[in-house]
């Protein structure tokens, strides 16, 4: 009876270590270490501290609660936004892995100088990742209240 619990006990340790490991498994566009944060943003672009996003190419870095764990770049783009998680896509978060803008053109990784075009995400050449950014697609924007809702 003891050798029976002891060998279910195990299997079942077992299977929720498989599923605790599988439920933090390697993402497609991300290092598997990329934290997965709930973002969560409202913004007024009739405020002065957005008012850059009412212009195209214009960015601002967003630092809010809940807009990830090191905030976003969020860039305009024509008629619409691309908004950007700012840790690193490729390393492992560490002190020098939040994604900076640089010359208003580019995006760059301090950790190791990758950079990546700042309208589109995609790496430049000699980046050390093909990974973009990490990009959230989910979000509303009503032109005529200039309110941006960004969510995740």
């Amino acid at each position: 009876m003891k050798k029976t619990s002891l060998i279910l006990s195990i299997f079942i340790l077992l299977i929720f270590s498989n599923l605790t490991i599988n439920s933090c498994s390697t993402r497609e566009d991300t290092v598997n270490c990329f934290p997965n944060n709930p973002i969560n943003v409202t913004l007024n672009l009739n405020l002065p501290a957005y008012n850059n996003l009412n212009y195209d190419s214009g960015w601002i870095y967003v630092n809010e609660q809940q807009s990830g764990t090191r905030g976003l770049i969020i860039v305009r783009v024509g008629n619409s936004f691309k908004i950007y998680d700012r840790n690193a896509p490729h390393i492992c978060p560490d002190n020098n892995t939040t994604l900076e803008v640089k010359d208003n053109i580019a995006i760059l990784c301090p950790k190791d100088g990758t950079r990546w075009i700042l309208r589109t995400g995609q790496p430049e050449s000699g980046a050390k990742t093909s990974l973009p950014p990490k990009t959230y697609t989910n979000f509303n924007f009503d032109p005529a209240s200039k309110i941006l809702n960004v969510y995740y």
